[in-house]
């Protein structure tokens, strides 16, 4: 029978923040120019794959502001969610389980 855990609500908001900033981070780089900063486009297709890229205008300092401000989020919260004192009360043994548990926890209550 596999074991459930009683996660905290704070490291549980943690993730469930976490999981929402990647998204934000990953919808921001994609809708972003290929480069930070602006490079004519370039065509090579002699290696395995064709690669190509148009030109790119770069970010904006706002966007790089705001790319660098989800980052930071991003990263503070890691360091919270895997820090977190929780996981002093969990068997070794047990922790990769229960992380992978505390990743997928809010998929569940929708």
């Amino acid at each position: 029978m596999a074991k459930t855990y009683d996660f905290p609500s704070d490291l549980l908001a943690g993730q469930e923040e976490l999981h929402q900033v990647r998204a934000e981070l990953s919808a921001l780089l994609k809708r972003l120019p290929w480069s930070v900063a602006p490079l004519d486009g370039f065509s090579d297709d002699n290696g395995w794959r064709k690669v190509e890229r148009p030109a790119s205008p770069g970010w904006t300092p706002d966007e790089q502001a705001e790319v660098e401000k989800l980052r930071q989020r991003e990263h503070e919260l890691a360091v919270f969610v895997t820090t977190h004192r929780f996981w002093t009360e969990v068997e070794a043994p047990d922790r990769v389980v229960a992380r992978s548990e505390l990743k997928h926890a809010s998929q569940g209550q929708e």
